[in-house]
């Protein structure tokens, strides 16, 4: 079967975290809105009878599913990147709802009043929330996830096994070091066994074969992940 995933053409964003798990998985799949334009995608959320809230989505036959960590839960399931057992599975699934707040909370760094305002309209509270951030939730969550990975008794952060939560890791860990080089660079001395994931991850050979092709949109402004200098101090 061939899938399609619908998203945004001219940024990774949330749609990148399912890009990663079907290019590890090597399956066939078309990225609608890049081939056809964002017509096309627009048109299968109007004629959906189960119709998504916003991009992401991905059709599979008849399924339309949508929410990044629910068409992970489906991907997971039917391509080897979660376990088979439905308690791990459901494990999984929870560290990728983490990983979404955690997103969420990286989003709100550069737009903390309204994803409606320009980032120029909200700077001074742009710089006060990425303060807290690197205070107080990146030691939370990344501290988590490396304890994780501490305790897994393996090469990933659930075991010997790779899931789709370890590639989404792996794209925090991009997404960080591009948006804020200073404050990841700091940062990485405490929490090696992600930065060990994350290389882990990158020399996977269909993960490397995908970062070097034109596949792999480029990190930018308009995306999840965003550079200001003034925030990265």
């Amino acid at each position: 079967m061939k899938y399609e995933l619908y998203y945004w053409p001219g940024i990774q964003g949330r749609g990148e975290f399912v890009r990663l798990a079907l290019e590890e998985a090597g399956a066939d799949y078309a990225d609608v809105a890049r081939e056809r334009g964002t017509a096309a995608m627009f048109k299968v959320m109007e004629a959906s009878g189960t119709p998504p809230f916003a991009p992401p989505f991905l059709k599979a036959g008849k399924l339309v599913i949508g929410q990044t960590a629910n068409i992970l839960l489906y991907l997971g399931a039917r391509h080897g990147l979660a376990p088979k057992a439905e308690g791990p599975r459901l494990w999984v699934h929870q560290l990728q709802l983490t990983v979404a707040d955690l997103v969420q909370e990286v989003h709100d760094t550069h737009h903390p009043l309204g994803s409606s305002l320009y980032y120029e309209d909200q700077r001074a509270a742009a710089k006060k929330r990425t303060e807290e951030f690197w205070s107080e939730r990146v030691p939370k969550y990344l501290g988590y996830f490396e304890w994780l990975s501490e305790g897994s008794g393996g090469s990933y952060l659930t075991g010997r096994g790779l899931t789709h939560v370890d590639l989404s890791m792996f794209q925090i860990v991009e997404g960080l070091r591009y948006a804020f080089p200073k404050r990841m660079k700091a940062f990485e001395r405490k929490i090696p066994g992600l930065i060990g994931l994350h290389d882990r991850v990158a020399g996977r050979p269909n993960i490397k074969a995908y970062l070097a092709s034109d596949r792999r949109i480029p990190f930018n402004e308009d995306g999840i992940f965003r550079h200001y200098k003034e925030l990265d101090v």
